[in-house]
């Protein structure tokens, strides 16, 4: 018999939760941590939202790793791991929806490795969300990948900050997701940051912080 868990090597990984509850929340985040981090480490960045209303769910990654190789690889070199990321994702999406907090109040957020899940679920899943924030990542899969989503982001908010050299995300990648999300009828704002680390800087961190006032009312 085959190993669940190498069809699936998510499967049965913890959520980490901050913030209000479900049922009591206004909004909701989901937050998706990086390339050997934990969903602790992406909950810390709740301490600076200063939004005790909304609810943060964060999955966590088995081994700390969403996939094994580079987000520039052919997607077949990044399965099973990617497609059960997906899906991982995905349910800890429909729980919240399930919870009573409907998809334009829920934002999506990730960082590096976190940031291309992120923004390849809200691509491969287009909708109106009550936003998408991804910081040093971009969409998975080569550069002549063909980028036919299906869908509509409908207007949905999409922030995407970068370094202007980051070694793991070349500034083109971050431009070309760009174009991609605006293309889905995403109202896109682009910054890349002149020589900055592979980080979350403040500017980041107050775009996001605007984005949820929008959804606190």
């Amino acid at each position: 018999m085959t190993d669940p868990k190498l069809v699936s090597p998510h499967q049965s990984q913890p959520i980490r939760t901050a913030g209000e509850s479900l049922q009591r929340a206004k909004a909701a985040m989901l937050m998706v941590h990086g390339r050997g981090a934990r969903a602790e480490d992406i909950l810390s960045l709740t301490n600076q939202f200063d939004s005790p209303e909304f609810a943060y769910l964060a999955p966590q990654a088995a081994d700390n790793t969403w996939y094994p190789n580079r987000f520039l690889n052919p997607i077949s070199d990044n399965e099973p791991w990617l497609t059960s990321a997906l899906t991982f994702v995905g349910d800890v999406f429909a729980r919240i929806v399930q919870a009573g907090i409907p998809p334009e109040r829920i934002i999506l957020l990730g960082f590096s490795q976190g940031a291309c899940l992120t923004l390849e679920f809200a691509a491969r899943n287009a909708r109106r969300f009550g936003g998408v924030a991804g910081l040093s990542g971009a969409l998975i899969g080569p550069d002549d990948m063909p980028r036919d989503y299906p869908g509509s982001l409908a207007g949905t908010p999409v922030f995407l900050g970068c370094s202007d050299v980051d070694f793991h995300v070349p500034k083109e990648r971050v431009d070309q997701a760009a174009g991609v999300m605006q293309k889905l009828g995403g109202k896109v704002t682009e910054r890349l940051y002149p020589k900055m680390d592979h980080m979350v800087n403040q500017d980041e961190i107050d775009f996001v912080r605007n984005m949820m006032r929008t959804l606190s009312t």
